[in-house]
């Protein structure tokens, strides 16, 4: 590898671009910044790179790494936590190492989490619509208190932690699920570990913090939505496609749920982060999702804050400094 490591970016927006040029003042890489997304019909723009750097919806699977690894690419570095577009076996393979983000800052997850409950239970965004209208009538914006109601949180790594704790805070009752159990933080935070039918049938909230796996695959499906608390709110900030979104339809539509706030969207890939105004949806799910009044959807935001942006820069190219120079990689960060 030549001295000064050469990266090429992918999916890179205006604040990818403005965190990372930041941050690579100090680190002194020699950075090429792609706006479209990497797959297997353009892995040979990072010939001549070290390392390249993807996001949520590059596609790095089997064909894509044979591709980066004939162009001399030797480390896929991911600006994300989950790694489930990277085939890890192959990368295995062909001596490609790959590394992520573990931890930006789950604190930002977590509020946006909250702030995503809040914003549809009060009708937020629908009383901020009116008022720019100059309708100031209240009729339609009940909402209810979130003191004493059971928050159910489904995964209890460091963002489902958090948002657990943030939600005692509002004087919720907070039972959680996971296959790992952290009894000691339960205990000093009055928290309650079950299993999840026991969850699904005891929560007014719902919240998602799990990663994609082939056993978390559409996890809220037909019959678990059906053993929810009727009226209950689920609010998803993790990964998309831990949701059946047709199995939210038939619910929603059948009265079963009392609201749905969604950062993530199992098909999202070409449509978030993506200006659609002008054209339209092509996707009939998620359009047909966003007619539902007590539905809520941002566009996979729930990370943007300075202080992930700075963080994901940061440790990114702190972990391609560190390959390049001495072939080491802080191990917490590594996939394969």
């Amino acid at each position: 590898m030549s001295s000064v490591a050469k990266i090429a970016f992918y999916d890179t927006k205006p604040y990818d671009r403005e965190y990372f040029l930041r941050e690579n003042k100090a680190a002194g890489l020699e950075i090429r910044f792609h706006e479209f997304r990497l797959n297997t019909s353009n892995a040979r723009s990072a010939e001549g790179c070290d390392a390249v750097c993807v996001f949520v919806n590059d596609k790095v699977d089997a064909a894509c790494l044979r591709g980066l690894a004939q162009a001399g690419v030797r480390l896929v570095a991911l600006r994300c936590a989950g790694f489930n577009n990277v085939d890890a076996a192959v990368a295995r393979e062909l001596g490609i190492r790959v590394v992520r983000v573990p931890a930006y800052s789950p604190h930002a997850v977590a509020e946006h989490t909250v702030a995503l409950l809040l914003a549809l239970n009060r009708k937020i965004h629908r009383a901020y619509n009116r008022v720019r209208e100059m309708n100031f009538s209240l009729g339609g914006l009940v909402g209810f208190d979130l003191h004493g109601k059971t928050v159910g949180i489904v995964g209890t790594g460091k963002i489902g932690r958090i948002t657990a704790e943030i939600f005692r805070g509002f004087g919720c009752r907070v039972i959680a699920y996971d296959p790992f159990r952290d009894e000691d933080w339960a205990a000093r935070h009055a928290i309650e570990y079950c299993e999840m039918d026991t969850l699904l049938e005891r929560s007014d909230v719902v919240s998602l913090h799990l990663p994609l796996t082939p056993k978390t695959h559409h996890l809220l499906n037909a019959g678990s939505l059906a053993r929810m608390k009727p009226g209950a709110y689920l609010v998803n900030t993790s990964r998309g496609k831990l949701v059946d979104s047709g199995a939210i339809i038939k619910a929603l539509k059948a009265g079963r749920l009392g609201g749905v706030a969604l950062d993530v969207y199992e098909e999202e890939e070409g449509v978030f982060f993506e200006d659609h105004s002008g054209a339209g949806l092509k996707d009939d799910v998620l359009s047909r999702l966003l007619t539902f009044p007590n539905v809520l959807i941002t566009s996979h935001q729930a990370f943007l804050t300075d202080e992930a942006l700075h963080a994901i820069a940061s440790v990114t190219l702190d972990s391609i400094r560190r390959f390049v120079a001495e072939g080491a990689l802080v191990e917490e960060r590594v996939v394969v």
